[in-house]
């Protein structure tokens, strides 16, 4: 499947970070990562770190899947919000799910200042405002539940956050103090690298063809004609793995990205400062760390590749409406526009755990808004997995939940 379309603003910005060759001889290793992308090296690195002998594979380049699309806000926050969480799966997992994504962006730091990362790890507040008057009482409510559950929140009049913030046309809003934001493109290579380092073997342009089941291994067939013999197999091919599944389980979307031209005045107000709204389908909108705005959301329901593609012009052309109806003092120039296939759950959570078809295996999909504090918790998960102990949020991240 073809995951993005043009080419994303990341992928021009960085280049070429590195080659990796594809695997052309027989390995035998206790983990076989299966995907690239983010989260594939955020498991890898967390699997060198255990002490296991790993090896990644991809089909396609590094990191030139959704990770070279994402826009990579990091934020606390889920999809759901945490009031209508507790509703779908109760209060002890809603309020786990938003702490371990609130805790994994601290860790995201502190794996970017371990790797001496380059990748812009910048500490932002994330304000959540209100599109409309009609989602006021909701997000007042909203604002309540995640203040009574220990969440460092301030509730912001609309006037508050334009003098603040200068954003206008709002209904209030709630601010946090927890998010973030980086460059997931560079941040995986970076990542990649630190371990190769350490003895992880890295392939791309190397396919997984068939995988032979066995009491104690796995046997994995390739497109270049080699296997790998391996102990656990740890899926991290976020959507893709809509095809390999047979249950309906991730419904998939479209989104759609502009990022401005560089603002030589850009204001410190907005540096800092993540935000995104109730609309349905919700805006996000953020600066990057070389002074520009970057504005995306428009989201569709994903058919294929092509229709997704004709609709970018049209896209591009809302998104620049939402960006101007909330900073019309700001000007946009777009210089960059990209969409990308993601998906979303029935409950705005992830897929992390075993899957009965699958042996020996484990999967670590960070489906929505929040891939990438979800593939750091997926991190713990499979530390606990490949120690034959349980994590206090497999059951709420199960397949079949």
């Amino acid at each position: 499947m073809d995951l993005k379309t043009n080419e994303p603003f990341w992928l021009v910005k960085t280049g070429l970070m590195q080659s990796y060759p594809s695997l052309r001889s027989n390995l035998e290793c206790d983990v076989l990562i299966v995907g690239g992308g983010i989260t594939g090296s955020l498991i890898a690195h967390q699997c060198i770190k255990d002490g296991y002998k790993t090896v990644l594979i991809d089909k396609r380049e590094i990191a030139n899947g959704s990770t070279s699309a994402t826009t990579s806000m990091l934020q606390y926050e889920i999809d759901k919000s945490l009031s209508e969480l507790k509703q779908l799966i109760g209060e002890k997992g809603a309020i786990a799910s938003y702490k371990a994504c609130f805790k994994a962006i601290d860790e995201l730091e502190d794996i970017c200042n371990e790797i001496k990362s380059k990748a812009g790890f910048t500490r932002k507040k994330s304000l959540y405002f209100s599109a409309y008057k009609k989602d006021l009482i909701e997000l007042k409510h909203e604002f309540e539940v995640r203040k009574k559950a220990g969440f460092k929140v301030r509730w912001m009049e609309a006037d508050t956050i334009f003098e603040k913030y200068e954003i206008a046309n709002t209904y209030g809003g709630i601010l946090s103090d927890q998010g973030a934001s980086l460059e997931a493109f560079m941040f995986t290579h970076e990542l990649l690298a630190y371990n190769i380092k350490k003895g992880l073997q890295v392939f791309d342009k190397t396919e997984l063809i068939k995988v032979e089941h066995h009491k104690l291994y796995n046997k994995v067939s390739l497109n270049t004609g080699a296997n790998i013999k391996t102990k656990k197999i740890i899926y991290c091919v976020g959507y893709e793995s809509a095809q390999m599944i047979s249950e309906n389980f991730v419904k998939l979307i479209s989104t759609y990205a502009i990022v401005s031209e560089q603002i030589p005045k850009l204001k410190p107000l907005h540096k800092k400062l993540l935000v995104w709204n109730t609309a349905q389908p919700y805006i996000y909108l953020r600066t990057t760390d070389d002074n520009r705005f970057l504005i995306g959301g428009e989201d569709e329901t994903f058919q294929n590749p092509q229709k997704r593609n004709a609709l970018l012009n049209k896209k591009k052309q809302k998104l620049l409406k939402s960006f101007e109806k909330h900073l019309p003092h700001v000007p946009f120039y777009p210089d960059f526009v990209w969409a990308g296939t993601f998906g979303e759950t029935k409950d705005g959570l992830p897929y992390i755990g075993e899957h009965k078809d699958f042996k020996n295996s484990y999967f670590v999909l960070g489906f929505g808004g929040n891939g990438i504090t979800f593939s750091v918790t997926g991190m713990e998960m499979v530390a606990d997995w490949l120690k034959n102990k349980k994590h206090i949020l497999s059951p709420y991240f199960a397949f079949g939940r």
